[in-house]
């Protein structure tokens, strides 16, 4: 009953997902074409047979067989059909033209999320993790090599309060970390900690990376409890659930959720003894870390999991969650972009991606943590919609803006036949990336169960 649950969870939510993103893709389209005086004759959510329907004024508003996608069909959009050549028809308007109509799904997934961010920051607020807003009191420091410590003095340790940096009082762990934000690497770094009752200075220097601030500071408290486990990953293929507390790494006690990061990054592949407290027992579980691309885009050592964070939130005036919302957007864009960079460098594994199996498992999770994830989650897919239709790949809208760029240079249109072999060509690539990933998605399904 359990897996039948998850699996309508998964279902009804990808359905809602993916129907907003494109409903809202298709009515970018649709309405740069109608401005631009194209007459659009079909409206569609979804492929296949029409279902149902209403007719209002030149355009078939309808619901097709198959839900998972979506089109617009416009006057004369058709090159091996014959065209009146009317004004209203869209071969018929100028190739500029033609790329804003193209362009303008992309840009209403993109605004999509914009808005939702912005939508969530002014009504629920920012949201800040917990954890660094309590007293910047060190939980653990970090083991690593004697090269990558940057304290040079009488060592932060476990049980010290960070009172001060470079003279400025830092209350919290979010002071400790405004406060060296800016500060170059190599640069001295002068802390205050409180340590047995009794202030002490101790002189350090900013790390430079791939050492981080952990090696200056230590790590705040941050329980070792797992809140997502990726799928397919190695933590998933080894067992480890959600809800899991790590107890120990080979043997070493870990009370902070920086601990285990450090000790994954410091692995070097080596398979690592895990003891995981999950309810009343206490379990042991063995994962291999596997080298993916981090969130600066540098190869580190993974095993999939992700640390369950309370978050408070902050509520702001309307100007500036538009200001946050669109810092967010261009944050999510630039991932994005990373991440794509990576296919093309080997950083990242096609393998990584998610199909719309993928998709629906994580939106039921999302769905099951909540609306406000569930909504959150909403906007990264569209961000990712967007930005993947803009891909020079032919049938995409960015292959459409290639398509028309080339023939904007040569100043002709291209033969009907270079245009089809250039669609067989990006029909063929997308189906056999999208089968890939797709059997990629099921096997990391059938190995988790």
């Amino acid at each position: 009953m359990a897996n039948l649950s998850s699996a309508l969870y998964a279902i009804l939510s990808v359905t809602l997902v993916l129907g907003i993103m494109i409903f809202v893709h298709e009515w970018g389209h649709f309405m740069a074409a109608k401005l631009a005086g194209v007459r659009v004759d079909v409206f569609s959510f979804g492929f296949g047979p029409r279902l149902f329907g209403v007719k209002r004024g030149d355009t078939d508003y309808r619901l097709s067989a198959l839900p998972f996608g979506g089109y617009v069909r416009m006057a004369g959009d058709n090159p091996i059909e014959e065209r009146t050549g009317a004004d209203y028809e869209f071969l018929s308007k100028p190739r500029w033209v033609r790329v804003l109509i193209a362009c303008a799904g992309p840009a209403m997934n993109l605004l999509l999320a914009f808005f939702i961010f912005w939508g969530i920051f002014w009504i629920m607020g920012t949201p800040a993790d917990d954890y660094l807003r309590t007293p910047a009191q060190v939980a653990a420091v970090q083991q690593t090599s004697a090269a990558e410590n940057s304290t040079a003095v009488n060592d932060i340790a476990a049980g010290d309060q960070i009172i001060a940096v470079d003279g400025k009082k830092t209350p919290t762990w979010e002071k400790v970390y405004t406060q060296v934000k800016d500060t170059r690497p190599g640069a001295p770094v002068a802390i205050t900690i409180l340590r047995n009752g009794s202030e002490q200075i101790l002189q350090g220097t900013m790390p430079t990376p791939p050492a981080t601030v952990e090696s200056l500071f230590g790590y705040p408290l941050l329980s070792p409890v797992t809140d997502e486990v990726g799928i397919g990953t190695p933590a998933d293929r080894a067992g480890l659930h959600d809800g899991d507390k790590i107890i120990s790494m080979d043997g070493t006690p870990i009370v902070t959720w920086g601990q285990l990061v450090d000790r994954v990054r410091h692995s070097d592949g080596r398979p690592i003894h895990f003891m995981v407290q999950r309810g009343q027992q206490t379990v042991p579980i063995e994962i291999a870390p596997v080298q993916a691309m981090g969130g600066d885009g540098n190869t580190v050592w993974q095993v999939g999991v992700s640390p369950k964070i309370k978050e408070d939130f902050e509520r702001q005036g309307l100007l500036p969650s538009a200001k946050l919302a669109g810092l967010q957007t261009a944050i999510g864009i630039r991932q994005i972009g990373t991440v794509l960079g990576g296919l093309f460098t080997g950083k990242v594994k096609i393998r990584e991606l998610q199909s719309v199996v993928g998709i629906a498992r994580a939106s039921g999770r999302a769905a099951k943590r909540g609306p406000l994830d569930l909504v959150l989650f909403m906007a990264v897919i569209s961000l990712n919609l967007g930005l993947l239709n803009l891909l020079p790949i032919p049938i995409l809208d960015g292959g459409h803006v290639l398509l028309l760029a080339i023939e904007g240079i040569l100043r002709r249109d291209l033969s009907l036949a270079v245009k089809e072999r250039f669609v067989q060509v990006g029909l063929v690539f997308l189906l056999g990336i999208s089968a890939f990933v797709i059997y990629s998605d099921i096997f990391k399904l059938v190995q988790s169960h």
